[in-house]
């Protein structure tokens, strides 16, 4: 239920983000940054709330030689300010490996090395963000007939507690997605659980692993589980003849640009989804060239030598799967002649990518003053906040979840820097800190409340 401001008001937050991975860590460093250079009465008070006990990104997929996807300047702050103290290079500079890194003539680092920056990132503004913090239930706050704040219930080992914003920024990431009617197990896997489930085999002697799927964590599972498991055979199943290579050509990646934000969101509904279909072979169901040649060599190698572990199940599809205590049944159906294959493995591991989280799942009543389009889907503005109705004053932005709106890089990193410049432009344009600064005086410094 809405509640109606009271007299003794909460401390109240210029700014409160749900979740902490890497776009809003940028959001931190973004807002850490300007109140360092205005200070006073134009700082942004923010705090973000991280159910997960200490910051993480995709842990379950940093395979020791796999790269990003991305230049290492797209990194957390470079495309919005190149002097920032908080970019890629000034983690190597404080690590000592900036010669190195020169040396080596790579934009791609690798990704164990990029989230190790992250970290590194998110330590430095850790005093804005509270880890195993989880975000359990948003109440509109109405002040003069409209809501002007959120109540924001926290969960904590300690208990509740409740927060008041003036806006929130929403970043609670992607979810994996597996194919209706599968769940996982013991030993069917998603590609995001990979490193934790592989281990546990470890001192094992597997015999078969199946990998279902097209795209870039596809290939390099199976490169990482024949590597690993030097004992075992690695059957691939995709419906196409092989892998797709990705498109990231000097043109192509011009739907990376900030400027192409721009223009998608001003692009009529049928030319948006033009571009999708133009380039989503830019980032969707494709794989690193390099990798694909390797795989293909190792194939051809093991055909050679008569001992085959790289098995490719083309034009193909998994019909069911079937776990026991012991192992895995999978029928491959081929998409040609519909003859069924039965294959017994010791696991089987979906690559079948990840789905937005609902971004106003939590937002209870609020979500009703949001506007959505004729297709049913959350009206965004350019700036990143949710159209809403006049009555709700708080600002919503969004980080993910927009793809229908600002295109591809909606949950990618090859924007982050320049979205949460954008978002804080925004925040700074809505006169946020002016605005909370009579509520945080009548507040008296009165902080959250646990209950």
């Amino acid at each position: 239920m809405s509640q109606v401001l009271p007299g003794d008001a909460l401390l109240v937050h210029d700014l409160i983000g749900i979740g902490f991975g890497p776009s809003n860590v940028a959001m931190a460093i973004a807002l850490s940054e300007h109140n360092a250079r205005v200070g006073g009465r134009e700082a942004i008070t923010a705090q973000f709330f991280e159910q997960q006990p200490r910051f993480g990104w995709h842990r379950g997929m940093l395979i020791d030689d796999a790269t990003m996807q991305v230049s290492f300047l797209k990194d957390l702050v470079t495309l919005r300010n190149p002097a920032s103290e908080f970019s890629f290079l000034c983690y190597l500079k404080s690590k000592g490996r900036l010669i190195d890194f020169i040396n080596h003539k790579n934009l791609f680092p690798l990704r164990v090395e990029f989230h190790d920056y992250f970290e590194w990132a998110a330590a430095k503004v850790e005093d804005m963000v509270s880890y195993g913090h989880e975000v359990v239930g948003i109440v509109p706050v109405v002040r003069d007939g409209a809501v002007e704040y959120v109540d924001v219930t926290v969960r904590s080992g300690e208990g509740l507690a409740v927060h008041r914003a003036r806006n929130l920024v929403i970043g609670t990431g992607l979810r994996p997605l597996m194919p209706e009617g599968v769940e996982r197990g013991h030993r069917v896997w998603h590609t995001s659980e990979l490193l934790a489930k592989a281990g546990q085999l470890e001192g094992t002697s597997p015999s078969r692993f199946i990998v279902v799927g097209a795209g870039q964590s596809a290939a390099e599972n199976v490169a990482y589980l024949h590597r690993r498991f030097p004992g075992a055979e690695v059957c691939a199943v995709f419906s196409r003849y092989g892998y797709s290579p990705a498109d990231d050509s000097g043109f192509a990646n011009r739907i990376f640009d900030p400027g192409a934000v721009d223009e998608y969101f001003a692009a009529p509904e049928n030319v948006k989804r033009r571009l999708m279909d133009y380039h989503g072979n830019t980032n969707y169901s494709v794989v690193d060239i390099d990798l694909i040649d390797d795989l293909y060599r190792q194939m051809y190698q093991e055909k050679v030598l008569g001992v085959e572990r790289l098995r490719f199940l083309n034009v193909s599809r998994l019909a069911d799967v079937k776990e026991t205590p012991t192992q895995v049944r999978a029928t491959v159906k081929s998409l040609v002649t519909g003859e069924e294959t039965l294959l017994d493995a010791d696991a089987v591991v979906f690559a079948t990518g990840y789905s937005p989280a609902d971004p106003l799942g939590l937002l209870g009543e609020v979500a009703d003053r949001c506007l959505r389009d004729e297709q049913g889907r959350i009206r965004v503005e350019r700036d990143y906040r949710v159209a809403t109705d006049p009555g709700l004053r708080c600002g919503i932005y969004l980080q993910g979840g927009t793809e229908h709106t600002h295109g591809i890089t909606s949950s990618l990193l090859s924007n982050t820097a320049i979205r949460v410049g954008e978002i804080l432009d925004s925040l700074i344009d809505r006169g946020v800190s002016s605005a909370s600064e009579e509520a945080r005086s009548a507040a008296d410094g009165v902080g959250s409340t646990a209950r």
